[in-house]
């Protein structure tokens, strides 16, 4: 099965509804090994405190013991530089725009690179990304 990760809206989403959040995201992701975005680990950590800190803290560790956390390299950082000026040209993106989509490019370049389906709900990004460069997304809300 093709390795799988969720992007922030979705743990935010799953963090939302309560005690079953990792169940639910368990059964979106099936059998598929999965991963934790460095980048999602940070946009996480930037947005909890109280109970979902330790929320946080607690997916880094699981994540971590698996050695499943994955990390943006050089080339995806560049990557993601050179996608965020084709939107630019394409899209007539200013630079607040494009900064807004930094996260997510640099979660889809290394997920592309690794061969990970991005699970996102934030579909209208993503599908812009994937026009500049292929990698497997899909949209879902929970």
């Amino acid at each position: 099965m093709q390795p799988a990760l969720f992007d922030t809206s979705i743990y935010i989403s799953a963090f939302r509804r309560g005690d079953d959040a990792a169940l639910t995201l368990r059964r979106i992701a099936a059998d598929s090994p999965l991963w934790l975005s460095a980048v999602v680990l940070a946009e996480l950590y930037a947005g909890a405190g109280g109970r979902g800190l330790r929320a946080v803290e607690r997916l880094e560790r699981d994540f971590e013991r698996a050695k499943r956390i994955l990390v943006p390299s050089l080339s995806d950082w560049t990557q993601t530089g050179r996608v965020l000026a084709r939107l630019a040209v394409e899209y007539g993106y200013e630079k607040i725009g494009q900064g807004r989509l930094t996260n997510d490019a640099l979660i889809a370049m290394s997920a592309g690179r690794m061969g990970v389906c991005v699970f996102t709900a934030n579909e209208r990004d993503y599908r812009r990304l994937a026009e500049f460069r292929p990698f497997h997304w899909q949209a879902i809300s929970l």
